[in-house]
Formats: C-alpha cells, structure tokens, sequence
C-alpha cells in the first residue's frame, strides 16, 4: 500500500521560511514524478512545484525565487524549503506522485498518490 506522509507545516509569520518534507512508503518513485501541491481556503488545489519528466523543477509563478524543491531517490522524499513566506501562501499543503512524470512537454498530470495534507498559515 502506497503511503505519502507529509510534515513541517505550522504557523508562520509573514517573511518567514518552512521546511516540509514528504516520505513515501509501498511504493520507489525514484524513475517516477513527485511534487508539492496546495489548497487554498476557498479555492481549487494548484500545482507549486513538481519535477518535470527530464528532471527539470518546474514552479508556480508566484513562488518562483522563494521556493525550492529537492527529493532524495534512496530515501524516497521530497522536500518544499518555503522562504518569504507571504499571507496569499496560505493554504494546505499536499504531496502527490506519479507513477510517471508529473509535468511532461509543458503538460501536468495528475498525480496517482496523495498525501494526506499539511496546513500552513501564514500570518500578516
């Protein structure tokens, strides 16, 4: 059984900087698509970063400069480091992967696997 566990989320202040970080278990996605997805309240789950099918890291405009992503292959992880966090930031957090890419030629996929969510307010 496929299990994405994600944690690091928390209150935050504005301009200041998280670390999630998400285990996979039941399955390696080393050769395969992992991401970071949110939810803000109200509104529909966008992607914030995800590595393309040539490895490449695609980002949300919005998050570009301020976020990075990064995964180990042996250990099966992904990890978001959030930095300047804003209010707009506000949202749920989610882990997805794939049992392929999650970005290929410019496309997303959606992801096969969810993890179960972490909240991070951002406060003004």
């Amino acid at each position: 059984q496929v299990r994405l566990v994600e944690s690091g989320g928390g209150l935050v202040q504005a301009g200041g900087s998280l670390r999630l970080s998400c285990q996979a278990s039941g399955r390696n996605f080393a050769t395969s698509g992992m991401g970071w997805f949110r939810q803000a309240p109200g509104k529909g789950r966008e992607v914030v970063s995800v590595f393309d099918w040539l490895g490449g890291e695609y980002y949300l405009d919005s998050v570009k400069g301020r976020f990075t992503i990064s995964r180990d292959k042996l250990k099966n992880t992904v990890d978001l480091q959030m930095n300047s966090l804003k209010p707009e930031d506000t949202a749920v957090y989610y882990c997805g992967a794939g049992t392929g890419a999650l970005r290929v030629d410019g496309q997303h996929r959606a992801p096969n696997y969810w993890g179960q969510g972490t909240q991070v307010p951002v406060s003004s």
